[in-house]
């Protein structure tokens, strides 16, 4: 039976690495996957997934009104499926994450959904909230703090380095806007 995974972490944790392996391991048995990323992650082109260690690969885009099941089924037709990898999973809306938990359930298409818990308040993204909620399997994947212990919050720093307290959920951006943290110096750093 194929299963809806949820493999989350703080930033900088090796996720979109780990995809990309994923990713490879399928095809390099003659598998096909399905790859997708958020339309609002564009650091790095439009529907482009990049890790930090130089590997990448297309992606199809996602956003708010993205029927996941209705594009992941019309593909299996086309050209059968072994695995959907979903990268940024942070961004998927809740009705998105149970269209995925459809594909594996009604389609038998593994769902590896790969994406930060937090955002830079502590708060969980609701697409996060739901996969935590719904998915088969939860699989954290570790980063360490400055200090060595596991790091699990994001704080967003400004072009100084000081910690920014307010501003939207969502601010695209890598290690110039965000620092993974375990939670006490995270808690430090926001109460400076």
């Amino acid at each position: 039976m194929a299963k809806l995974y949820f493999y989350y972490s703080s930033m900088n944790a090796g996720k979109s690495t780990t995809l990309l392996q994923s990713d490879f391991n399928y095809r390099e048995r003659g598998m096909e996957t399905m790859l997708w990323t958020a339309a609002l992650d564009d650091r790095y082109g439009q529907g482009r997934i990049v890790s930090r260690i130089g590997l990448e690969a297309q992606a199809h885009l996602f956003d708010g009104a993205t029927d996941m099941f209705a594009a992941i089924a019309a593909q299996h037709d086309a050209t059968p499926l072994s695995c959907v990898l979903v990268d940024e999973a942070q961004f998927l809306t809740e009705a998105q994450v149970w269209q995925l938990g459809g594909v594996a359930d009604r389609l038998g298409i593994p769902i590896l959904c790969y994406g930060i818990r937090t955002d830079f308040q502590g708060q969980l993204f609701p697409g996060s909230a739901a996969l935590l909620g719904l998915a088969d399997t939860l699989s954290e994947i570790k980063t360490i703090c400055e200090c060595g212990r596991k790091a699990t919050m994001n704080l967003r720093v400004d072009g100084q380095g000081r910690a920014i307290r307010q501003g939207d959920q969502t601010e695209i951006g890598g290690n110039d806007r965000y620092v993974a943290l375990c939670r006490r110096h995270f808690v430090e750093q926001m109460q400076r």
